[in-house]
């Protein structure tokens, strides 16, 4: 029976049977039997130094334990005592009421500590305010310094406020107006001085030195007057708004006052200087003071502006440092003043409006190109005046009805008189096609609008003058084109000809002979001249900034056209969208990879018209030259035709050149030469080349197919025949044939081919 071995003997027995697998293996069995013993001592070590660890690691935990323990019951003997003396001074009866009127006490304790800092904080605001009033009279060099630290105190406040969630609001509040009202008595104290120092000098007169001892004094007012308002430019400075009016310098005000009194004299009241209809006077007269004054400050106020300014932030902004700019400053508000109370007077009075405006966009370009003046804005520059008063006061919309209605009732002047679409034969170069009246003059209307929004700093301003008038108005007179075509069409279709043949209507005789070619001229030379016009105008500096800055809107929004978005919602110009702005425009609009310009569309219907036109024009000469040779193509004597001075049928053919034209080419040619002469006047080289091609290949094809081919000829009647074809081929129409660079039949060449008609026909 198998005696069962216990997992312990089953190793030894695995490990034996591996180690002794042959007799050999026994020879070996003492070093075996030492490595077991070794690794048997390694063994008992491990465990000893393993036994050790554990004695002190439970040692360290037992004494850890304790620690702890102790550490609770001290806890717990702090937290009752600390109950127990809550329970004594909050008078409460557990400790939970306790701990609440505690938090209660400490919150209060807060709120006095903060309200000892305000009552601080006002201490101090109080007494640089006393210490400022106590000496800004008798040495006002002594009331700056308190007043600038409480200038500081207050931005230091206004700038703490957003960290602090407007925390102190009322606080603030007392401090900027404590600084007020104190910046407000110096000024007015330093100001006083200033006047009275101005007063010596007999400011605002002409011719005044500024020597000694009162050039002192000046500078000295001056540079108090900077030191107190220095604060509030650097303020400035860092948040210099569009809607804000620039910052005018203390001593610029004080010395303005005089200018300002003697413009209310000027243009107040019933003074014959003050006239609705006459802003130019106004203007004419500020620019007049800058003229007088420039000088004047730029010697003696200049340098002061450079010490005092030149290291600072304020070099940087024009109107602080440059005394031309300021000087513009400070005259500003009296003619912003005087141009606000003048606009609702004349609103109602479109013509008096729009002069006005226009004699304000006039000011405004000489302030920026004349003087340099930027308002302070560096790059952004200066929004002007007429800014101020078409944005800020709202007028634009009412301004830009007047001039919508001002053009369109200009346009409908233009057109209206039936001379206005007379070909104009002296305005354009004599190898130029020959625009109408109403195409110049069209033109000329356009350019005057163009000047008119031209100086408008608002792109979306421009834009709306761009398609809402411009582009209307050029509409609109394609229409009239495109009407007389189709009017010309109608009345000379085969169902208007037999309509109005029987009625022998005055339509139907305007559009037949050289009226109905001239007419078409009319509609072709206008379009020519309109097409060409947009096209330079896409290349002018003006429309191409436009239409850079109308493809960057378009780009940079996030739905526009290329992108996937809806085009018919997206806004690029007021309430325009990206697709109604393209219709206008161009197909190019937010397409970054098609080239394109402002007049693309309107260019491209006045290109289809002139296409168009020009293919009527050559057809309805075809069709005429045609009607007019048929007589000819009946005639059927050529074979028959004898010579009436020799009754031999053998004669040879001669170059007699006293026959006589056949009389059946009479209307031919003088269709031809009055078709002629009025297009060579009325067209350039390149449509009159195409046209009179046109018109001589189906001469050529009609005389070959209806005659020369058809007939047989006598020697009598190729004679007439060739007689015939030289009188086609005059010397007057050759040389508007060379002229034009295109080759005729000669007359050696017809008499050749009529030579060989005749021996066929023999």
């Amino acid at each position: 029976m198998a005696v069962a071995l216990s997992p312990q003997d089953t190793r030894v027995e695995d490990y034996l049977n591996d180690k002794l697998q042959t007799n050999a293996d026994l020879e070996s069995l003492d070093g075996l039997l030492r490595d077991v013993q070794h690794q048997q001592a390694l063994l008992k070590e491990q465990l000893s130094e393993a036994q050790e660890t554990v004695v002190k690691s439970t040692e360290t935990f037992e004494t850890h334990t304790a620690t702890v323990l102790q550490r609770a019951q001290a806890f717990k003997k702090q937290q009752a005592d600390i109950d127990r003396r809550l329970l004594i001074v909050t008078r409460s009866e557990t400790s939970d009421d306790a701990i609440q009127k505690f938090d209660e006490d400490l919150k209060m304790l807060q709120r006095l500590e903060v309200a000892r800092g305000y009552i601080e904080l006002l201490a101090e605001v109080e007494q640089l305010s006393t210490e400022a009033r106590r000496n800004f009279k008798s040495s006002p060099q002594a009331a700056l310094q308190p007043y600038l630290g409480l200038q500081k105190l207050a931005i230091a406040l206004k700038e703490a406020q957003p960290a602090a969630e407007d925390a102190a609001p009322h606080l603030v509040d007392h401090v900027e107006k404590t600084a007020q009202s104190l910046w407000k008595q110096m000024k007015d104290a330093f100001g006083g001085d200033f006047e009275k120092t101005l007063a010596k000098l007999k400011w605002p007169g002409r011719d005044i030195k500024l020597v000694g001892a009162l050039e002192e004094e000046w500078i000295e007012g001056v540079k108090r007057l900077l030191e107190l308002q220095e604060p509030e430019l650097k303020a400035q400075s860092d948040r210099m708004e569009p809607s804000r009016e620039p910052v005018v310098l203390l001593p610029l005000e004080v010395m303005t006052k005089p200018l300002d009194l003697r413009f209310q004299y000027h243009f107040s009241g019933d003074r014959p200087t003050n006239k609705l209809d006459k802003p130019e006077y106004f203007l004419s007269h500020f620019m007049g003071l800058l003229d007088t004054y420039d000088e004047f400050f730029a010697t003696h106020l200049q340098p002061i502006l450079v010490e005092r300014f030149g290291k600072t932030n304020l070099a940087m902004t024009s109107i602080f440092i440059d005394s031309t700019s300021a000087l513009i400053t400070a005259l500003l508000p009296m003619l912003r003043r005087k141009v606000f109370n003048v606009m609702p007077h004349i609103a109602k009075q479109p013509q008096l409006l729009s002069h006005t405006i226009h004699e304000l966009m006039s000011f405004d370009v000489s302030l920026r190109e004349e003087w340099g003046y930027d308002g302070g804005r560096g790059v952004e520059g200066w929004g002007g005046l007429t800014w101020e008063v078409l944005v800020k006061k709202d007028w634009f919309d009412r301004w830009f009805e007047v001039e919508k209605t001002f053009a369109l009732s200009r346009y409908h002047s233009i057109i209206t008189p039936s001379t206005s679409f007379e070909i104009d034969y002296d305005s354009v170069e004599p190898t130029a096609t020959k625009p109408t009246n109403a195409a110049i003059r069209v033109n000329d209307l356009l350019e005057t609008i163009t000047d008119r929004y031209r100086p408008l700093p608002s792109f979306g301003q421009k834009m709306k003058f761009l398609i809402l008038i411009q582009l209307e108005i050029f509409d609109a007179f394609h229409s009239v084109l495109a009407t007389s075509l189709e009017s010309y069409l109608s009345l000379t279709s085969p169902i208007a000809r037999t309509v109005h043949g029987t009625n022998k209507t005055h339509s139907v005789a305007d559009v037949e002979g050289l009226a109905g070619v001239e007419r078409l001229a009319r509609v072709y030379g206008s379009a020519e001249y309109l097409e060409k016009k947009m096209r330079d105008w896409s290349d002018d500096v003006f429309f191409l900034e436009l239409w850079e800055e109308l493809q960057d809107r378009a780009k940079d929004h996030p739905d526009r056209g290329g992108g996937g978005g809806d085009r018919g919602k997206v806004t690029v110009v007021g309430d325009m969208s990206v697709e109604h702005v393209a219709d206008k425009t161009s197909s190019a609009v937010g397409n970054e990879a098609e080239q394109g310009a402002l007049f693309d569309e309107c260019a491209g219907s006045y290109r289809r018209l002139r296409i168009r036109t020009e293919g009527v024009l050559t057809d309805s000469f075809v069709q005429q030259v045609r009607d007019s040779l048929r007589p000819y193509g009946k005639i059927n004597a050529w074979s028959t035709l004898s010579s009436p001075s020799s009754s031999s049928a053998t004669q040879q053919p001669t170059t007699n050149m006293n026959l006589a034209i056949s009389s059946a080419l009479d209307a031919p040619f003088r269709l031809l030469n009055s078709y002629l002469e009025f297009l060579a006047h009325a067209l350039a080289q390149a449509p009159l080349r195409r046209i009179v091609r046109q018109v001589l290949l189906s001469i050529q094809t009609f005389l070959w197919d209806q005659v020369l081919m058809r007939y047989s000829f006598s020697v009598s009647g190729a004679e007439q025949f060739a007689r015939d074809v030289r009188g086609v081929s005059n010397e007057d129409g050759r040389e508007v044939l060379e002229e034009l660079g295109l080759e005729t039949l000669s007359e050696s060449e017809a008499r050749g081919v009529l030579e060989r008609r005749v021996d066929l026909g023999g």
